[in-house]
């Protein structure tokens, strides 16, 4: 198949064009960077300089590419974490679900490309009700008046474009693995990275090794809908924070009060570690026959920390 990899550089997109060319697809994947094609060519993909941003330059790539699938993993996450600003921190990943998606679709249909699976997010976001658990038949929470709004919104709109052409949203987890967490960890390290009590919000995690599986196998089947792509153990902050500095060899991380850290670190921190929901996989197990090399964040976090993470 000749799958198109907008986004080839990233956490996933890496690893997600040596699977596709291991098993035997023929990949074009795309960076903003030419001094990042040569990667990309070393992982066995043609490579292209693209800006999302762009409709003129998405529209020449995927003419030349000719595919048959394209796959959407352009994002712009680096740096520092920024819950307090995150609207500001994914302003250009939001852009890119938006405009990105926008012209992506556009290409498709002007250059006969049939079937579009894109990165979506699901890891602290369900719907604030019922039970800690959500599926894909549950909705977002739309995070309304907070920082998280616009960023929620940016999400919303890629599934919809995405699923109303027939294609698959694949809502990761929270990443972690090469590339994924390196920011993340080093903030746990400098005890920079609190629990806010009581810590009884669930996320869902998943390595970026099997983020990027489940996306193949999305593609090999031409899968359309919604899928959560996380592991098999959503948790509370109380016990995947603790193990996440444990595993990194940190000492535990400091207890702050909500009223102490939505000052510091703004409303969503607090959402994310008191009220949030994580995800089940049950979906993607069953329909893309999905195996996960990290059924738990344990251990991965375990084995990563130890010498891969």
């Amino acid at each position: 198949m000749r799958v198109f990899v907008a986004g080839g550089t990233g956490a996933v997109g890496r690893r997600l064009v040596s699977q596709l060319v291991a098993r035997g697809h023929q990949v074009t994947a795309t960076t903003t960077s030419a001094g990042k094609l040569d990667l990309l060519r070393s992982l066995g993909a043609e490579a292209v300089v693209m800006d999302g941003l762009d409709a003129a330059s998405v529209d020449s790539a995927v003419a030349a590419a000719r595919p048959g699938v394209i796959v959407h993993e352009m994002t712009a996450i680096s740096g520092k974490p920024d819950l307090k600003h995150i609207d500001r921190w994914f302003a250009v990943t939001s852009r890119l679900r938006i405009e990105g998606t926008d012209h992506l679709l556009a290409a498709a249909e002007a250059n006969g490309v049939s079937h579009i699976v894109a990165q979506s997010y699901g890891s602290w976001n369900g719907i604030r009700e019922g039970g800690w658990v959500k599926t894909e038949e549950d909705p977002l929470d739309p995070q309304t008046g907070s920082a998280a709004y616009p960023v929620m919104q940016a999400i919303r709109h890629l599934e919809d474009a995405v699923t109303g052409a027939g294609g698959a949203a694949l809502r990761y987890g929270a990443l972690y693995g090469p590339g994924a967490t390196e920011d993340q960890v080093e903030l746990v390290r400098k005890r920079q990275y609190p629990l806010v009590m009581p810590g009884t919000g669930y996320s869902s995690w998943v390595h970026v090794d099997d983020a990027a599986s489940a996306t193949v196998l999305a593609v090999e089947r031409r899968a359309s809908g919604v899928y959560n792509i996380v592991d098999d153990e959503p948790a509370p902050a109380s016990e995947w924070l603790p193990y996440l500095a444990a595993s990194a060899g940190a000492k535990p991380p400091l207890r702050v009060p909500q009223w102490l850290a939505r000052m510091l670190a703004g409303g969503v921190a607090v959402t994310m570690m008191t009220e949030a929901r994580g995800f089940s996989n049950a979906k993607a197990k069953r329909e893309l026959g999905w195996e996960l090399r990290y059924p738990s964040w344990r251990q991965g976090f375990r084995e990563g920390l130890a010498g891969v993470l």
